[in-house]
């Protein structure tokens, strides 16, 4: 399809070379906090991306801000630390799109003993700080309301708490604030090429149209997630020190399974977990799987015998059984996972790896000049929860070739949104926070329907002024969709078709009927001229037009 890339800075010619510090390859959620940190210390940062940010891994996880508690039983504390650690951290600095989830934890005596699991959850519990999130406990299943859709035979429970995350929006805001800090952000546009030359990196970009761009680059940031090994086979023509497992994890959404607002963790017979969690308010989101993955690394799908999976495990504790027929909508994405000889997909390592290459010596240029060779710097792994970490542990990576002039500077900054002071005055707690501001937003604009209005506030919280300026929203292009709002994300966010928007920006793709994505599609189109009307108009899927 033909999509319209990100226009080129202006004043682009043939043959005319942009200079930058660094040129960061991936739009994933790596790629874009690692932008967003380096534009934060001073830096000329240009970030690229061959489809939409946000369009393959870091779209299709299971929407999860957490430590990690199977973790434990593959004894990696250091990452359950840092995790949980990032947990606060994140919590604060984005209370619109993060937000704590209490989870339930069914006990099954023929899994794991009951003394496992709290010897787990204190563990969990006291690894790290935690200030925002209430601790672990016990819960009497035949009282609590998280007791009435489960089985009768499940009498016990454990409840803790983790945190739930818009994980596209997650991407979209960190590149946003990039943006606003002076990186170039360019969508639909790949790196076709790269060579070292001259103490420089030499970089063809090449759009989804065919045009071409020249950058010249300091350093070079390999970011994308499970093409990193073959980015730096075909593109960059370096060798291979590491190796990737790509595992993917599928996921599926039925209807609404349950009212009340925790989630779930189930233990399955096969020693792995799933989770089942209230999602978009009428449906409730299964996953996920770890299945090898040996296909296209874009194009990834769940298979039946996945759909089947979920639906067995999850129908081993509700009491209404879920069968593939109550799939409405299902997601898969691929894990770049180190690869450390585990047997089992679910056991390896979810940590990351930072690997600088900056060959020492100098080489001589041209004019007769001597320089040493440009680094590259490549991501290996990682996991939604600590982007922001491996971002910063980046960045300080790069400071001595770079000289940047500013250190990390992330751990105490907002996202774009999350500083709702303008609304409600001094931060307390982001939940509390957060429910203060979605009052303060109603108030403000009474004629907001309730539902309208606290989608609005999660997405862009304090963002929102720029959204409804005096108010007015303009057609409604589908049911609590607005004209107003597909223009802000055309011009604010990168988004370039109907699917962006349905299934990135937001996820109101689920909520909408065929016609109605079609009428999105159309007008987009229209608007746009960027997007076919059939984009959006078939049955839900995570990308039609990337």
């Amino acid at each position: 399809m033909d999509i319209a890339p990100d226009p080129a800075p202006p004043g682009i010619a043939d043959g005319t070379r942009h200079e930058c510090d660094v040129l960061v390859v991936g739009g994933g959620i790596n790629g874009a906090g690692i932008a967003r940190d380096l534009a934060g210390r001073g830096l000329r940062v240009w970030l690229c991306e061959k489809d939409d940010l946000g369009s393959h891994t870091s779209s299709s996880s299971t929407k999860l801000i957490h430590g990690g508690l199977r973790y434990l039983e593959h004894y990696e504390f250091a990452l359950v630390r840092k995790s949980l650690a990032e947990r606060e951290v994140l919590l604060r600095n984005a209370p619109h799109i993060i937000r704590p989830l209490r989870f339930v934890m069914p006990h099954n005596p023929g899994m794991r003993p009951a003394w496992m699991i709290r010897a787990g959850l204190f563990l969990y519990d006291h690894l790290a700080r935690r200030e925002v999130l209430p601790g672990s406990g016990s819960i009497d299943l035949r009282a609590h309301p998280a007791g009435k859709p489960l089985k009768p035979q499940f009498t016990r429970g454990f409840v803790y708490s983790d945190g739930w995350v818009d994980d596209a929006r997650l991407v979209i805001l960190n590149a946003v604030d990039a943006a606003a800090r002076g990186a170039t952000v360019l969508t639909r546009w790949a790196c076709a090429e790269a060579t070292r030359e001259a103490g420089r990196w030499r970089v063809m970009l090449r759009s989804s149209r065919g045009e071409v761009l020249h950058v010249n680059a300091r350093v070079l940031v390999n970011a994308t997630g499970p093409w990193a090994a073959q980015f730096l086979a075909e593109q960059v023509h370096a060798p291979q020190r590491k190796s990737l497992r790509l595992v993917k994890g599928s996921h599926v959404v039925v209807r609404q399974l349950f009212e009340h607002d925790h989630a779930y963790i189930f233990q399955n017979p096969d020693k792995r977990i799933i989770f089942a969690i209230p999602y978009e308010d009428r449906f409730t989101l299964i996953g996920t799987t770890d299945v090898e993955h040996f296909g296209d690394v874009g194009q990834p799908r769940i298979d039946a015998a996945e759909t089947q999976y979920l639906c067995e495990q999850a129908s081993r504790y509700f009491e209404r059984a879920v069968v593939p027929t109550d799939v409405v909508w299902s997601y898969s994405g691929v894990r770049p996972l180190l690869d450390d000889e585990s047997g089992d997909p679910s056991a390896v390592t979810r940590d990351y790896l930072l690997e600088l290459d900056w060959p020492g010596g100098a080489v001589r240029s041209v004019d007769g000049s001597s320089t040493r060779p440009a680094p590259l710097l490549t991501v290996w792994g990682g996991k939604l929860t600590t982007f922001r970490k491996l971002a910063e542990e980046a960045a300080d990576m790069l400071r001595a070739p770079l000289a940047a002039p500013r250190g990390a500077w992330t751990e105490n900054a907002r996202l774009p949104g999350g500083d709702l002071s303008a609304w409600i005055g001094p931060a307390v707690r982001p939940d509390t926070d957060f429910t203060r501001f979605q009052q303060a937003l109603g108030l403000r604009h009474p004629h907001l329907p309730p539902a309208l209005c606290l989608r609005l506030a999660r997405a862009y919280g304090s963002r929102v002024d720029a959204l409804l300026g005096t108010g007015q929203l303009g057609a409604e292009v589908a049911p609590g969709l607005f004209e107003a709002e597909l223009e802000f994300l055309h011009r604010f966010e990168w988004a370039r078709c109907a699917d962006d928007v349905l299934w990135r920006r937001s996820k109101l793709g689920l909520h909408l009927a065929p016609a109605q994505r079609e009428a999105v599609a159309t007008w987009c189109a229209r608007h746009w001229r960027e997007a076919a009307p059939s984009a959006a108009a078939g049955a839900p899927k995570e990308s039609a037009c990337s």
